[in-house]
This record gives C-alpha cells, structure tokens and sequence, in this order.
C-alpha cells in the first residue's frame, strides 16, 4: 500500500482508483442489468418481441450488446453517459484524470470497433443513451426488429 508523509493513505504508483473508497465505488457499478437497460428491456418485452440477454452477436468477437435478436441480426447497446463519452452529459473526472480520460477513450473505440464489425457480419447496430426516454428507445427498437424480420421473410 501507498503511503504519503502525512500519513494519508494514497495508491500506488500506476493504481486505477485515487483512492480505496473510489475503487470500491467503482467496482459497484454495474457492468449490466443497469436500471435504463432493464426498463427498455421490460417495454420491448411487452410488445412482445424476445431477445437475448447481454449476449454475444458474433461468435469471434469477444464483446457483449444488451440486447440481442438475432434472426433479425439486430444488436442493442445502451451506453451510460459517462463510461461511454455522451456529448451531452460526459464530464471529465477531477481525480486520476489521465487514466479515466483513456479509459473513456477506450470505450469509445472499442465501441466504433463493434459497429464497424457487426455492420460489415450484416447486422444493424442500435445505440441508445441511458439519458434517452425508455419509450421511445423501445418502440424504435420494435420498429427495426420488425421491418427487419419482415425483409427477411
């Protein structure tokens, strides 16, 4: 463990979190299931449309969306504002700055990866905020599914 000469605790050289309460704060935050997700997940569900559940689209590819139908071959992500960069609603963390910053960053180029991936294997990629109205992410989300679903028949 870091120590400074105050007899602070601080952490090591290199560490993720500023400190151990951030990190424990950090580490609690939900990677999936988050309270946006289920919501939308809930109102897709009562339209009467099935998906799976933080699955992945594309065998090779070792990421995850949080909706998948896939004979329609349609991918659901939605971002959180801050660990996905919104343009809206990011604000830059005033402790350990570089490394959230590149973490953020990461994020966001992991997730253009995924679109590219999945566009160029024929899937379509939706996207949503978790700031947006569950409703309206819902309904378009059916509308896809189910013009998609239609075209393939």
């Amino acid at each position: 463990m870091g120590s400074s000469s105050n007899g602070n605790w601080e952490p090591p050289q290199g560490s993720w979190a500023s400190s151990a309460a951030r990190r424990r704060n950090m580490q609690a935050i939900r990677s999936r299931d988050t309270a946006p997700e289920v919501l939308v997940r809930r109102l897709v569900h009562a339209q009467g449309l099935r998906y799976r559940v933080a699955a992945k689209p594309l065998p090779g590819l070792r990421r995850t969306a949080d909706m998948v139908f896939r004979p329609a071959k349609v991918a659901v992500f939605i971002d959180g504002c801050y660990w996905h960069g919104c343009p809206e609603h990011y604000v830059p963390p005033k402790t350990n700055e570089g490394y959230w910053s590149d973490k953020v960053a990461g994020n966001m180029a992991r997730d253009a990866d995924t679109n590219q991936r999945l566009v160029e294997a024929g899937w379509t990629v939706l996207r949503f905020w978790e700031h947006e109205s569950p409703g309206d992410c819902a309904l378009a989300i059916a509308a896809t599914v189910s013009r998609l679903r239609a075209q393939r028949s």
